[in-house]
């Protein structure tokens, strides 16, 4: 006699197989590297970025202070050039004044010829001594030429025959100087009457010692 089994048969359990342990180390270092980035935002990038902020500002809060100083300054560098050849003026006449009397409108041009005014000259000389169609070489002068590198120590004016005596730098400051004093209106016959590289005694510098000799055109 054939027997059939009506009820259901159980399904023999699948066994899990057993979690890889590389995967779990995998999935838990990606945490931790999650968890760094996420602490390296907050904790150094974010700051960092608001400190670069607050440097962008303070720098453009800066350029406008400087900004609104330059333009209060305005004019100051002309001021200061006006104050400087009129220093230079006056040391050139104090020094004439400790040697000899010498008439004022004669200092006054002598201090000019020191200073980037230049000397008085007329209309002619104004045109020989520039640029122009008109100018002359041998009458020209450098225009940037600095006083400073020469320095008065007398000036004897004999019967409108004048001579000065003085210190350079060098022998081309002698040259620029006298011919600025033969533009001027108030000396006639300029020459450079010789001169020579001396040592000072108490400095030791060295320096060209020269004399330069004319007429006065009073």
């Amino acid at each position: 006699m054939i027997k059939v089994n009506l009820l259901p048969q159980r399904k023999a359990k699948r066994s899990r197989a057993p979690a890889d342990p590389s995967s779990k180390q995998m999935m838990l270092g990606v945490g931790v590297l999650g968890g760094l980035a996420a602490a390296i935002a907050f904790g150094v990038h974010l700051p960092k970025r608001q400190k670069l902020e607050d440097l962008r500002e303070a720098n453009a809060a800066l350029q406008r202070q400087i900004a609104d100083k330059t333009k209060k300054l305005e004019g100051y560098a002309e001021l200061k050039k006006a104050e400087e050849d009129v220093d230079k003026r006056a040391e050139a006449i104090n020094r004439l004044l400790s040697t000899k009397v010498v008439p004022a409108h004669m200092l006054h041009e002598l201090g000019k010829v020191l200073t980037r005014e230049g000397p008085t000259m007329s209309e002619v000389m104004a045109k020989a001594a520039g640029t122009g169609p008109d100018s002359n070489p041998n009458k020209q002068f450098q225009a940037d030429w600095d006083g400073n590198h020469v320095w008065f120590s007398s000036f004897v004016d004999k019967n409108g025959t004048f001579k000065l005596e003085g210190g350079a730098q060098s022998e081309s400051d002698v040259t620029q100087l006298a011919k600025r004093l033969a533009a001027s209106v108030y000396f006639l016959d300029v020459t450079p009457a010789g001169g020579e590289r001396v040592v000072d005694q108490e400095t030791q510098l060295s320096y060209y010692k020269f004399t330069i000799t004319g007429k006065v055109a009073y």
